[in-house]
């Protein structure tokens, strides 16, 4: 179900879940109020819930992207995590089809994602799903001291 503004400590306590698991605790420095001010006054991103009967079990954290190949909107999946004694239980599919069909209600041409290469797991699952590794592509990222260089222009 889509995520509301009263959902904040649950969504900072679920991307703190999600670090944590990715050996990446201390690189959260998100807050309720950056959220709020990212997720529910700019809306770059949406998250949905996923639950266990009436409890939260996990969450996914999605964009809109533009492919200019294809020409038309795509689906970035920045996150998607269920907590672990909920896993094994059909969520993590079901979250996926959930993004699937507003991707393809929205007249999305892809949805993407990126998953860390020791997670064999996620990526087994991600394969059996029918999702296919771009291997041939390399991620980069500026962020920090290198992207204020790269915007005054160094």
């Amino acid at each position: 179900m889509p995520a509301f503004e009263q959902d904040l400590p649950l969504i900072l306590r679920l991307i703190k879940d999600l670090a944590e698991y990715e050996k990446l605790g201390h690189a959260v420095v998100a807050t309720e109020a950056i959220l709020r001010e990212s997720l529910f006054v700019k809306r770059v991103a949406e998250v949905v819930i996923g639950y266990a009967g009436d409890e939260p079990a996990g969450f996914a954290v999605f964009f809109q992207t533009f492919s200019t190949f294809l020409g038309v909107p795509g689906m970035y999946l920045e996150d998607i995590f269920i907590e672990p004694r909920f896993r094994r239980l059909g969520l993590g599919r079901r979250l996926l089809t959930h993004l699937a069909k507003i991707a393809v209600a929205r007249g999305y041409g892809r949805m993407e994602w990126s998953v860390l290469d020791w997670n064999e797991p996620a990526i087994d699952f991600y394969k059996a799903l029918g999702a296919r590794p771009m291997d041939e592509w390399t991620v980069f990222r500026l962020t920090g001291d290198s992207l204020r260089k790269v915007a005054d222009g160094g």
